[in-house]
């Protein structure tokens, strides 16, 4: 759990500020978005595999 002190008097804009970076630094938006949809394994690889082959022919294309 993030915990934010706010000094009395702060804005709330600077406040939320400061908790998006918490939650950023500690990597808590990228688990939750990671985490919003299940991707089984096999398609993982796939896109995994989809891409590699997508960058190998860049660089083909290349020299």
């Amino acid at each position: 759990m993030i915990i934010v002190p706010v000094k009395e008097g702060e804005n709330i804009e600077r406040a939320l500020k400061k908790f998006k970076r918490k939650a950023e630094k500690t990597g808590i938006i990228k688990e939750v978005r990671s985490r919003k949809q299940f991707n089984k394994p096999s398609v993982v690889k796939r896109i995994k595999m989809q891409h590699a082959i997508y960058v190998n022919k860049l660089h083909q294309e290349e020299e």
